[in-house]
């Protein structure tokens, strides 16, 4: 493995309004309209296209056929950042079964979420959101592992090891490739089918 490069973690800006102001508007926003408060900004989450909904669904079965005890749960909000400032809305997040259940609010949590998942949209922000600010704040907040599936490069790209605000790993895995997610996920890859979602 490689370390990660030497980005630092997400810089401190003045937000552009408090945590309980965002979830407030997140709350009366239209069931169409995806919201996140990463960096202190708010974003609009853009909605998946057909393929990214195929490369959600290709991993989430992947988990469930390996790791029956674990649920990758779609469009899950998710408390990150430093002090947990931040709320964005994993396209995956691979948990226990019914981790969820009981948490109040749709924000929840990092503890116990082994893994996020983010797939790149066809967007003018993913090399921001998804490559940078959303990696940085999953960092921040401890959870093991991140994997970013870029659809622009064809690649898998896995951060591992939170320390500090940082992954400490990053590993490229191009598509076709086998892919062997770290403890505490532990769940291998197989990569060729994405080739297959590839427009």
């Amino acid at each position: 493995m490689t370390p990660s490069p030497s980005s630092s973690p997400c810089a401190e800006v003045r937000p552009q309004m408090s945590v309980e102001d965002f979830e407030e508007l997140a709350r009366k926003a239209p069931e169409t309209v995806l919201l996140e408060f990463i960096n202190g900004k708010l974003e609009v989450k853009p909605l998946p296209d057909q393929l990214h909904g195929a490369i959600a669904m290709w991993l989430l079965r992947q988990c469930m056929q390996q790791r029956p005890e674990l649920a990758l749960y779609p469009e899950q909000g998710l408390k990150v950042e430093t002090y947990r400032n931040g709320r964005a809305r994993a396209d995956g997040a691979l948990a226990p079964l019914d981790h969820f259940v009981g948490q109040d609010g749709e924000w929840a949590g990092p503890e116990g979420v082994l893994m996020t998942v983010e797939v790149t949209s066809h967007d003018h922000d993913t090399d921001r959101r998804d490559r940078i600010e959303k990696r940085d704040g999953y960092a921040a907040a401890n959870i093991p592992v991140y994997l970013l599936i870029d659809r622009d490069a064809e690649e898998l790209v896995l951060y591992a090891d939170p320390r500090k605000g940082k992954y400490q790993t990053r590993t490229t895995h191009p598509y076709g490739s086998t892919v062997k997610l770290p403890d505490p996920v532990a769940i291998t890859l197989e990569t060729e089918k994405l080739k297959d979602y590839t427009p």
